[in-house]
């Protein structure tokens, strides 16, 4: 059976192909959005207090994405509906297709001024000592165990002894999905077998029952669901880790220390664009939609409604985050039982509100 095929991220690309035009541009939604935020009271939301226009002239910054992820909505919804420009920030973006070392790489050398991605991804390398900071959670959830709707798997339990595929052997669904299985009582190495094929081919390895269920994060995940009639069967929207960040902002060390009220103003505006989203789930997947020019704005509102939009972290809550992942990578053999989780959230981590 040839499993041999294109990788998720060229498969993605061509569904979710990147544009190399200018964002759309949008006027300030910032007053309505303000009101609407009074109005329904989202206390779930982080105080980010008010912070004034920085002064002089544009301050430039560079952040790196991911262009075929909608996880990073907040980037491009921040450019179009002017969350960056309301605080002077003149802001380019790079798509970077890297590995999250060179990605956490080109922060440290001063390439790139920030960035977002998964926590799952980012958590093990920053171990390294990359002179990068988290300063905050974007959203949970986005990670999702497949099933096919007519077998006999309807939970994790019913996998124990069974095989489950993934993309990457070391990545975050297999990472998270095992945390999973420890937490009911299974060993995800004695257990469950992993197997890895390219992600765009797990559906078909599923058909062919060399697998009984895949583990897959958005985007890619909900486009399979729905192609090969898939269903969810777990994800990291199930119980406490429905409050926990699943994708996180990093800033360049250097950039919050020389320039700290820049790194509050980037955090803020990136902040309040992802609390827009929230709120404005359909007009936030319009403007994502030059980067997806083969989904519908239906299909991408239903993706963002699936994930916890309104949990954000910053501060200690994201420190207590950070805590509890390291603290369930310790369980599955990911850091060494040795790891002080809490020396460790310090370390990774900044309060750049208190800054």
């Amino acid at each position: 059976m040839d499993f041999d095929r294109i990788s998720r991220r060229k498969f993605t690309r061509s569904f979710l192909m990147a544009s190399g035009a200018a964002f759309i541009a949008g006027r300030c939604g910032n007053q309505a959005f303000a009101e609407e935020q009074s109005q329904t009271g989202d206390s779930h939301f982080p105080d980010l207090g008010t912070m004034q226009k920085l002064q002089g002239a544009a301050r430039k910054i560079t952040l790196a994405w991911s262009a075929d992820s909608i996880c990073t909505v907040a980037f491009p919804v921040a450019q179009a509906k002017g969350f960056f420009s309301k605080y002077n920030l003149d802001v380019n973006f790079i798509d970077f297709a890297g590995s999250v070392d060179q990605m956490l790489e080109t922060m440290s050398t001063g390439k790139a001024d920030g960035a977002s991605g998964m926590a799952l991804r980012w958590l093990k390398p920053l171990q390294q000592g990359f002179d990068v900071k988290l300063v905050a959670g974007l959203h949970s959830g986005c990670l999702h165990l497949l099933a096919s709707g007519t077998s006999s798997i309807k939970n994790l339990a019913d996998l124990k002894g069974k095989t489950i595929g993934v993309g990457d052997i070391g990545g975050p669904a297999k990472n998270f999905f095992s945390m999973r299985f420890r937490e009911i009582g299974i060993d995800p190495e004695k257990d469950v077998n992993w197997r890895q094929f390219p992600s765009d081919i797990l559906p078909l390895a599923i058909k062919r029952q060399a697998i009984q269920a895949a583990g897959l994060d958005d985007p890619l995940a909900y486009l399979l669901k729905q192609e090969h009639h898939l269903v969810t069967i777990d994800s990291n929207m199930s119980g406490e880790w429905a409050k926990i960040a699943c994708c996180v902002v990093g800033l360049r060390g250097s950039l919050i220390r020389k320039d700290p009220l820049v790194g509050k103003a980037l955090t803020q505006a990136i902040l309040e664009a992802g609390q827009w989203v929230h709120h404005n789930k359909e007009e936030a997947a319009e403007i994502f939609k030059p980067y997806a020019p083969k989904a519908t704005v239906g299909q991408l509102t239903e993706i963002l409604e699936s994930e916890g939009t309104h949990q954000q972290v910053i501060g200690s809550n994201l420190r207590q985050n950070v805590s509890f992942y390291a603290q369930q990578l310790k369980q599955i053999g990911v850091f060494p039982l040795s790891l002080d989780i809490n020396a460790y959230a310090d370390k990774v981590t900044e309060d750049i509100f208190a800054l």
